[in-house]
């Protein structure tokens, strides 16, 4: 198994590849839809659920991943390259299936920009739509 992909990621975002991480990114990419800490606990069955954790919080951190907040469950997917340490650039909605529960990046569509009042500062901006994706449907 050759993780030269999944090594040349983290290089790239200043991250040290360690075998974890190599393992839980090589999931991540392997993936179209943004996963839970659970589903990657399950995928890789002899992990450390909180190594796993340290690993995703490692990859946030470095611009590597962002998150979805769905209420109670967070989820994870891989960034575009445009994403930094200091700043997700890659802002774009989410669409959460309320049948299957599987979450997708709506990468081809942007947020649009909200002209907030000049005292008001943006820290971070999500956009969830929920409904029955093309599969369920």
């Amino acid at each position: 198994m050759s993780f030269q992909r999944e090594e040349t990621y983290l290089v790239q975002k200043n991250i040290k590849p360690t075998a974890m991480r190599l393992l839980v990114l090589q999931y991540l990419l392997s993936t179209q839809e943004a996963v839970s800490l659970t589903d990657i606990e399950t995928a890789l069955s002899n992990a450390d659920k909180s190594t796993i954790f340290r690993s995703l919080k490692t990859f946030e951190e470095n611009g590597l991943v962002h998150t979805i907040h769905e209420g109670f469950q967070t989820k994870y997917a891989v960034c575009n390259s445009t994403c930094t340490a200091d700043h997700h650039k890659d802002l774009h909605p989410h669409f959460h299936c309320t049948e299957c529960n599987t979450t997708v990046c709506l990468n081809a569509i942007s947020l649009p920009h909200l002209k907030l009042p000049d005292a008001f500062k943006v820290s971070s901006q999500e956009y969830l739509i929920h409904g029955i994706c093309d599969k369920c449907n």
